[in-house]
């Protein structure tokens, strides 16, 4: 019996990145010849942030479209991050709060418009909570439980 094959070996770290290798062997029945061996690459496992829901921004700079570009900026950098926590959110917007029960406020667009975001880390999941000018948002009563 002889046999030629070609598979993929993926090799998972414990730091969460991975292997991959590209295998080419010949099995006889006494051996086993390993004829190449490649790295294809190896990368990182990634988790990025999803949000609920991009319809509430659509429809806001629907009504305002001075609104537009800036939010769209907010929604791509946003569902491109990995936030594990407050600071990783500062890291890509400065100019962000925390202002209690896993609610942020986000300034956008020179602190025109404010979002006001619930986020949780662990599955790592927006909700956006409110969208507005600066002056519908300084009309919230209860911030923390919109």
């Amino acid at each position: 019996m002889n046999a030629h094959g070609e598979f993929t070996l993926v090799n998972n770290l414990s730091d969460g990145n991975f292997l991959k290798y590209h295998c080419v062997i010949r099995i006889s029945e006494k051996n086993l010849e390993i004829l190449n061996i490649n790295n294809i690459f190896a990368t990182k496992k990634t988790s990025y942030m999803r949000i609920i829901s991009k319809s509430t921004l659509v429809e806001y700079y629907t009504k305002d479209p001075k609104s537009k570009t800036a939010l769209e900026e907010w929604y791509e950098k946003t569902k491109k991050s990995e936030w594990t926590c407050y600071a990783d959110i500062k890291k890509t917007f400065n100019s962000v709060d925390a202002v209690g029960n896993q609610r942020y406020v986000f300034n956008v667009k020179g602190n025109d418009y404010r979002l006001i975001i619930l986020i949780q880390f662990t599955p790592k999941t927006v909700y956006i909570r409110f969208v507005g000018t600066h002056k519908e948002y300084d009309a919230i009563k209860d911030i923390q439980n919109i």
